[in-house]
C-alpha cells in the first residue's frame, strides 16, 4: 500500500511540474483573423512558431498555447552552483559559483 501511495505522489508531482511552464492566451478576435500574441503580433490559424524566449507556440480557434522548450535544471546545490541560460541554444548550464569552469551535478531536468 505504501508503494502505491508513493508512486501516486511521485506521478502527481511529475504531472504538476510538466504543466508548470505552459500558458494559454484566449482568442479575443474573430477566429478568421488568427491569434494575437502578448506583443500584439497576429499569427495565422493552425500556425506554429518559436519565441525569442525559447517557447514553442501554436495558434488555433481557441487561442494561443505556448510551452517552454528549454529543460530547467532542478535538484542541484543552489548554494554551491548557479544555472546559466543560453538564449541562442535554449539550454541551461549549471556551474560552480567559485569555479565556473566546473559543471555541477543536476538531479533532474524539467520541461
Amino acid at each position: 500500500m505504501n508503494t502505491l501511495l508513493t508512486s501516486f505522489v511521485a506521478l502527481a508531482s511529475f504531472v504538476a511540474l510538466c504543466n508548470a511552464q505552459c500558458y494559454f492566451i484566449p482568442n479575443e478576435s474573430s477566429a478568421s483573423d488568427g491569434c494575437k500574441d502578448l506583443s500584439g503580433v497576429t499569427h495565422q490559424l493552425k500556425s506554429d512558431w518559436k519565441t525569442d524566449t525559447c517557447e514553442s507556440c501554436h495558434c488555433d480557434n481557441d487561442g494561443i498555447q505556448c510551452c517552454s522548450s528549454a529543460a530547467t535544471p532542478m535538484g542541484y546545490d543552489r548554494d554551491k552552483c548557479q544555472a546559466f541560460f543560453n538564449k541562442e541554444t535554449c539550454t541551461y548550464t549549471v556551474l560552480e559559483k567559485k569555479n565556473p569552469s566546473k559543471t555541477c551535478a543536476v538531479g533532474a531536468w524539467v520541461l
